[in-house]
Parts: C-alpha cells; sequence; structure tokens
C-alpha cells in the first residue's frame, strides 16, 4: 500500500441522497490538498467517477465532514461539500438537506454525542452556512436505529423517522429571507425577463412558475434534461438570480463557481401526473402544488431536502410565485404537500412577521459502508 494512501470513511444514505461521510481530521488541513484527495475518493473529474466512489450522478456524488464543534450551542460540525465529476472543483457554497439527516446517526454511531434513548437530538452546525440544525434522531441499543415506518418517496422500503429543523437558517447565504426585499420581481436575464420570487432559507433559491416556461410542470427527468434549450434557459434565471442575490458577479461566474447554489424550482398548480419511479398517479388532491427542482444543471430526480425547507417557507409567504400556486388545505394545518418526480414530499413551515418559526422535515437515513478509501 505504499503508492496508496488510506481516509477511513464511512458510504450513508441521507434521504433521497448518498455521500461520503469523513472526519475532519482524516482529511488535510490544507485546503487545496484536502480538494484534491476528496477529489480523488470520488474519481473526480470524469463523468463515470470509474475511478473513486461518486456514483456519476449528482445526487450521490456528495460530502459530508464532521468535525468537533467549533460554537458553544453545537454538538458537531458539519461541512457539506458537492463534488463535481465535469470540472475539478467541490461546491462549499450551500448544503443538503439530505445529506444532512445523516450527520446525527453518524455522529452518535462514532460516539461523538452523549446518547439518550429512544431519542437523540442533535445540534448541527452547518459550517456552509453557519447556522445551526437540529435532528432527533431514534436510538435503539445505543446506536442510530435503522428500521421503522417512515417512508420516502424514491427511497425503497421504510426507515426510522428523522426530524430535521432547519428554522435557524433565514438568510443562509444572503443574510435575508428576502435577498432582494421583494416576494416577487421580473428578473431581466441574457436569454429574456421571467417573473420570479427569490427566498433564502435553509439554502438560497430562485422560484419560476411553470407556465412562463411553456411548461404544465408535470414533466419529468426525460423532458427537461434533454431539451438544451430549456436548460440553458433555467440556468441564465439562476445565474441571474446568483447576481441578483449578491452571490455572484455574473451568469458566467455563478455557473463556473458555484454551480449548485442558489437552487431553481420550477413551481405549478396541483395536477395529476406520473411518478418518475414506480409509474403511479400522484394524485392533484394530495399535494399543495408541483414542483420541480433543478440542481447542478439537471432535474433533482426527487427534491432537495434544504430545497424542501426553502421551498415550504416560500410557500408560506403571501405574494410569491409559490403562494400564488398552492392549493389551501386547512385539515393539512402547517403542513405543505410538494410534489415531486418521484412523489410526495411534506414539510411543515410557520413564517410569522417576516421569521421563520418551523421549517422541518422528516428523512431516513442509513449507514450502508465503513472501512478505508485508497486513493493514489
Amino acid at each position: 500500500m505504499s503508492e496508496q494512501k488510506r481516509i477511513p470513511c464511512v458510504i450513508a444514505r441521507g434521504g433521497t441522497s448518498k455521500g461520503m461521510y469523513i472526519k475532519k481530521n482524516h482529511l488535510p488541513s490544507d485546503p487545496a490538498q484536502r480538494d484534491a484527495d476528496i477529489l480523488a475518493v470520488f474519481g473526480s473529474p470524469d463523468i463515470r467517477q470509474i475511478d473513486g466512489l461518486g456514483g456519476a450522478d449528482p445526487l450521490t456524488s456528495k460530502l459530508a465532514i464532521i468535525g468537533p464543534p467549533t460554537r458553544p450551542d453545537a454538538d458537531v460540525d458539519y461541512t457539506f461539500g458537492q463534488v463535481s465529476f465535469k470540472a475539478p472543483m467541490v461546491d462549499y457554497s450551500g448544503n443538503c438537506g439530505n445529506i444532512s439527516a445523516g450527520v446525527g446517526p453518524f455522529a452518535i454511531d462514532e460516539g461523538l454525542v452523549k446518547v439518550t434513548e429512544p431519542v437523540t437530538t442533535v445540534r448541527i452546525h452547518n459550517t456552509n452556512t453557519g447556522k445551526l440544525l437540529i435532528a432527533e434522531v431514534p436510538v435503539k441499543g445505543g446506536y442510530a436505529a435503522v428500521n421503522g415506518d417512515c417512508a420516502i418517496d424514491g427511497v425503497p422500503g421504510t426507515g426510522a423517522k428523522i426530524m430535521l429543523d432547519f428554522a435557524d437558517t433565514k438568510g443562509s447565504a444572503t443574510g435575508k429571507l428576502l435577498p432582494t426585499g421583494k416576494v416577487k420581481e421580473v428578473l431581466k436575464t441574457s436569454l429574456g425577463d421571467f417573473e420570479v420570487s427569490m427566498v433564502d432559507c435553509a439554502n438560497a433559491m430562485v422560484f419560476v412558475k411553470a407556465e412562463s416556461l411553456g411548461l404544465k410542470g408535470t414533466e419529468g427527468p426525460k423532458e427537461f434534461d434533454g431539451d438544451k434549450a430549456l436548460l440553458d434557459k433555467l440556468e441564465a434565471i439562476r445565474g441571474a438570480a446568483a447576481v441578483a442575490m449578491g452571490l455572484a458577479a455574473s451568469e458566467a461566474e455563478a455557473l463556473a463557481k458555484a454551480p449548485a447554489f442558489p437552487m431553481l424550482a420550477v413551481v405549478s398548480p396541483p395536477a395529476d401526473y406520473q411518478s418518475y419511479s414506480t409509474g403511479q398517479t400522484v394524485k392533484a388532491d394530495s399535494v399543495s402544488f408541483v414542483a420541480r427542482n433543478m440542481f447542478m444543471q439537471v432535474l433533482h430526480k426527487t427534491y432537495a431536502g434544504t430545497g424542501t425547507c426553502c421551498t415550504g417557507v416560500a410557500a408560506s409567504i403571501p405574494g410569491t410565485v409559490v403562494a400564488e400556486v398552492k392549493a389551501e388545505h386547512p385539515a393539512w394545518g402547517n403542513g405543505i404537500n410538494i410534489g415531486h418526480p418521484c412523489g410526495v414530499i411534506g414539510v411543515e413551515a410557520v413564517v410569522e412577521n417576516g421569521e421563520v418559526k418551523r421549517a422541518a422535515f422528516s428523512r431516513t437515513a442509513r449507514r450502508i459502508m465503513e472501512g478505508s478509501v485508497f486513493i493514489r
């Protein structure tokens, strides 16, 4: 093994994503060398990631770096990295809610927090945003529970229900819930003008109605990813939003330096459509609205966890394009159901006088492999 370097690693599924969970002290302290090692772990840049652990998909090319807390009200520090397979870069400009779901179980199983049964609360300091996430993790026999009756569309079977509350993440990237101070505005892009809403909670996002793009809103990955003109238009909107939020100097810089964040979502009123994964009909009366989440310039096959929180919050702010397409379901209380390509994801969102009181959703997570990854 003299020609290879050994790095302890855990591969875990968090929500509808899968990532590598590595302790901070197992990576170089120098940022350039750290990122070089991370790219080698994933086999990037290579669209197949054939010489590493990445799965050649944005949803499986994700990283969680876990370390001791650097603020007194947290149990652990957590840094999220989106590892590109097209370019030699790791994007740290935002967080991932699905990968966040695996942080609490990782901390418990690694003995990084005091364990209490039946539920251990893990206070997670997300260093990307400087915000605190609260994870309520079921525990059994001193370890994070795996089995349970919580089902997630896009993940086979059921698992132990982990609740994640992102209420503290208002203004995660821009410092403001409404980065431009407006609930809705016309955004000028290189490919036209579009009415959008920009909201920043958990991650910064830009929302646009499907009808303004000539879409029904119920289209799936084939329709989105197979239409280059549409993808170019969506990236122009995302890039222009990044500029308006102060996150990039130009559309081109947004793509080159921050391809993952801000995220973009296309929203439309409730409608029946076929699930991309099961072929079953998602009924209009089961959702508050339909949404399609773009991530790394392709359609997210389900829906981002942080995007779920931000979308739920956006839907709770009167006047946003999301609120305008939302159907009211009084019986659901604070619950909002988002129809995504594979089914439905629910979020509890409460916004009062510009303050986010709750932005919580349920996930499951499971440790898949633990051991060492070897890099050259």
